[in-house]
């Protein structure tokens, strides 16, 4: 962190849109502004703001489960990046990439497997992975 000392008050939140603009390089002045934001500042990316990135990345892009949970694994070994729940997003992104689950189910099957609670489900798909 190049001896930056970490404030959780002080923190950029990135939001979805510009997040996706640093992975697709789609707009490359936007993505440009990322990067150096990434650079100047501590950013804090919410477990909601990475659930909607798998999504839209998914059903918009079309990109493959693997594809998007090492893209998001990457991402979120950048020194700057601090993911909420970080272990559960790990472990949902892991999950997601090996199983036909949705997201969100990966991501109770992380808080399950990382944090010990107990998901309450009639999911029986999800049921069988909690098992």
């Amino acid at each position: 962190m190049h001896g930056k000392i970490i404030s959780w008050k002080n923190m950029v939140i990135l939001d979805t849109n510009a997040i996706l603009r640093y992975i697709l390089q789609d707009n490359q002045t936007m993505a440009d502004e990322v990067e150096q934001q990434l650079f100047d500042d501590v950013c804090f990316i919410p477990v909601e703001v990475v659930a909607e990135i798998v999504y839209v990345l998914s059903k918009v892009y079309g990109l493959k489960r693997d594809v998007i949970a090492q893209t998001l694994t990457d991402l979120s070994d950048l020194d700057n990046i601090k993911i909420a729940q970080k272990p559960v997003v790990l472990h949902a992104l892991g999950v997601y990439a090996t199983k036909a689950l949705d997201f969100v189910d990966c991501l109770l099957i992380g808080y399950a497997n990382e944090n010990g609670h107990t998901i309450f489900t009639f999911d029986k798909k999800l049921q069988k992975f909690l098992n």
